[in-house]
């Protein structure tokens, strides 16, 4: 692509798409929009089997949401960027039509752990870390109150979302978030994706979309009730306070519960 925030290269029916927004490939909405045109072309092109997702910055993933998209901004702003981070990019996912494969070098944080979700293979840097820091700020962790639960279980899901401690690969991968752990993640995933790639395309693609068919069962219903809760609550009084004293690295006054 033109901008180098998100690298798109294709070989081997592979599609690479790398993110390369300094320093920590937080989500404005312009890199959001990249990163979906990025795996539609991905999906459109016929030659392409396997789409593997990773980073260019060093021991980062993904730090998740810019803050400056919530801070200060009313509703309908904060509400057309959860479009495209919670329905655009998974529809996109769910229609591709083929497997994708994020690769975890680094800290996955917040919208990251959203983003990485939205694959159908998370494989792990062994120095990856992984968590949902939402709550600290104030904001609701909405998304994941979706799929977590049916990823790892209701009390492992509650424990991380509301103490939103940080978590390491082999962690990850105990929990069932993490498909494999290897030195790095990059090499392992695109070996995975080799493996996937020399496979019938049309049986792949005919499995796949079963596997979703059956794997998101309501899902929709609970992604567009997620959006509803996050923009409830980001424009709260404590989400602003929190997102200030985060950037002004102090400790926030909360209000009364």
């Amino acid at each position: 692509m033109d901008d180098e925030q998100v690298r798109y290269a294709d070989t081997d029916h592979i599609a690479l798409i790398t993110l390369a927004r300094p320093p920590l490939n937080a989500f404005s909405i312009a890199f959001l929009d990249q990163i979906i045109a990025a795996l539609r072309r991905a999906a459109a092109d016929p030659d392409v089997r396997v789409v593997v997702l990773a980073s260019g910055i060093e021991k980062m993933f993904c730090a998740g949401l810019d803050l400056d998209i919530i801070l200060g901004s009313d509703d309908p702003t904060i509400r057309a960027f959860l479009n495209r981070l919670y329905i655009e990019l998974w529809d996109v996912q769910r229609n591709m039509g083929k497997p994708t494969i994020a690769a975890v070098d680094g800290a996955a944080r917040g919208g990251g752990m959203t983003l990485a979700i939205s694959c159908d293979m998370i494989i792990a840097g062994e120095h990856a870390s992984f968590g949902y820091p939402e709550i600290n700020l104030a904001l609701p962790p909405a998304i994941h109150f979706a799929h977590l639960h049916r990823i790892i279980g209701r009390y492992r899901a509650f424990d991380l979302l509301f103490t939103a401690r940080t978590f390491d690969a082999s962690e990850a991968l105990t929990l069932g978030l993490a498909s494999r752990v290897a030195r790095e993640a990059l090499p392992e995933a695109m070996d995975a994706a080799r493996l996937i790639a020399a496979k019938s395309p049309a049986a792949i693609t005919f499995s796949r979309a079963a596997f979703h068919r059956e794997a998101d069962r309501d899902y929709t219903d609970a992604v567009a009730r997620a959006v509803d809760d996050f923009c409830t609550l980001a424009t709260s009084r404590d989400a602003q306070e929190g997102l200030r004293a985060f950037l002004e690295k102090r400790k926030p006054e909360w209000s009364e519960a």
